[in-house]
């Protein structure tokens, strides 16, 4: 598929999410931008958020990990679905029993001030970087593909890129977002099933046929249950990905706002289940992609491709989807996924990171009504520069597969929001609420520490995703200190 083809299809989409844009901000209110006036349907919410989920990581970086750790990331997965009901039923309870605008507000109520800035503080970081690992993807696939034959610096696809994301969610807020992230999923998914029958097809084999393959076998291994010391050992996995989940999307501002917009508690709980249960399939799904693209690549001779010397196994997909000869369709299809895939996690964490701003570092509800509209949208801006500068920054310092760096990372970022959600919902002691800061940050440095350890020195021991839930408990510990 040529460049210029990959750009009309780009602006075109681009245009229709402004339409959607135009219908639902049409109010520009705060109450619109902030929880789309509490009217979402569960069922829509649901369905956009497995796009928001999913976002460019798993689109490109799930199928592009498949060679080195087989389907295993499903063991991740397994854990997830255990994560989505401890939010459902223990996190959404409290949340719309409170009725927050902010997450983070939970934390003013239940420790005070500082403990409430640190919560916000430590989404903030965790979204910009997640945000910015996400849209990172969907940037280095355009200019490898796209600007790069046309001598367009990288610099600037990532400012064209969130400039038309900043346009579309400028006045609609959440509740656009709500409806653009159901037409994102529903053309990422359609890009999914059409890669899937594309290249089975090219390898002259039914989707039966290739369940049933020998060249599938030498991928799909899920679990791994005999060596605990390995990173991917199943419980640690199975544990890691709950935690994941209640931090990332449980204790994330971005995911609990689109569940905020829905009319009561019942119909957000419907929406977390049935979530959740598609997510894992569409999942698996993806895995089974990633293990066609290595196949057709081994049996026609692909090359992986590099991006600054360094092989990237996260690019063989687009590599297939645009320069080979599977067809217009297969190749029209990725780039409206990818696209979309990108979108749908980047426009919510533009605007959760606004609202978390506003709210919890600004102190917005104290404000002149008047004041209030006009300073969102400066913070809106900022937010979109911080990004920019954020994902222009990864180019330079990431080489390993993305999935596995953000997962990493979220083990460092959401650890002390996990031990400080847990100590306030599972105890009644208060706490020095200046000194909550102190933990949290003391938390940060001792989980990286023991993650630098050479695990030689646990005996083989590789810690994996448990950084998580052990970051979390170092900082419940810290708080039972403090506490009074």
């Amino acid at each position: 598929m040529k460049g210029q083809h990959i750009l009309l299809l780009t602006f075109a989409y681009f245009f229709l999410l402004v339409v959607i844009a135009k219908i639902t901000g049409k109010n520009d209110t705060n109450s619109d931008f902030f929880k789309a006036s509490k009217n979402s349907p569960w069922y829509i919410v649901a369905f956009g958020m497995i796009g928001a989920s999913l976002s460019g990581v798993t689109f490109i970086s799930v199928p592009g990990w498949v060679e080195s750790s087989k389907f295993s990331y499903f063991q991740v997965c397994i854990g997830y679905i255990a994560g989505y009901a401890v939010v459902a039923f223990l996190l959404l309870p409290i949340y719309y029993r409170l009725n927050l605008i902010s997450i983070y507000q939970y934390l003013g109520q239940r420790f005070g001030k500082t403990s409430h800035l640190t919560g916000a503080f430590f989404f903030f970081i965790s979204r910009i970087i997640g945000a910015a690992f996400r849209m990172y993807l969907m940037a280095i696939v355009l200019q490898q593909f796209v600007f790069e034959y046309w001598g367009i610096p990288f610099e600037l696809t990532v400012l064209i890129s969130i400039s038309m994301i900043w346009i579309y969610t400028n006045k609609g807020g959440i509740k656009t977002i709500v409806w653009t992230d159901t037409l994102q999923t529903l053309f990422m998914l359609f890009a999914l099933i059409i890669s899937i029958v594309s290249i089975t097809n090219a390898l002259d084999l039914t989707f039966i046929e290739f369940l049933n393959s020998k060249e599938l076998s030498n991928y799909d291994t899920i679990f791994n249950i005999n060596d605990i010391k390995s990173k991917d050992y199943f419980l640690k996995s199975f544990f890691g990905g709950m935690f994941i989940t209640i931090c990332m999307t449980g204790l994330d501002q971005d995911m609990m706002q689109k569940n905020l917009t829905c009319k009561n508690l019942k119909d957000a709980q419907k929406n977390m289940l049935w979530f959740s249960v598609i997510l894992s399939v569409v999942t698996f799904m993806f895995l089974l992609l990633g293990a066609l693209l290595f196949i057709y690549a081994e049996r026609f001779d692909v090359a992986i491709p590099m991006l600054d010397n360094n092989v990237k196994t996260d690019l063989l997909f687009p590599e297939i989807a645009l320069n080979t000869n599977l067809g217009l369709m297969l190749s029209s299809f990725f780039v409206l996924g990818l696209i979309a895939a990108a979108y749908s996690s980047a426009d919510s964490a533009l605007t959760s990171l606004t609202t978390s701003f506003c709210v919890d570092i600004l102190n917005f509800n104290d404000r002149k009504q008047n004041d209030k509209k006009n300073l969102r949208k400066k913070i809106h801006v900022f937010m979109s520069i911080i990004l920019i500068t954020v994902i222009i920054s990864f180019k330079y310092l990431i080489n390993s597969n993305v999935i596995d760096s953000l997962l990493t990372v979220a083990g460092f970022t959401y650890g002390p929001l996990l031990g400080l959600y847990s100590f306030g919902i599972f105890t009644n002691f208060k706490v020095r609420d200046q000194m909550v800061w102190i933990v949290a940050l003391i938390s940060v440095i001792l989980s990286f520490g023991i993650s630098q350890i050479p695990y030689e020195y646990f005996g083989g021991y590789i810690i994996g995703y448990e950084l998580l839930p052990l970051n979390g408990f170092i900082t419940f510990i810290g708080l039972i200190l403090i506490r009074r």
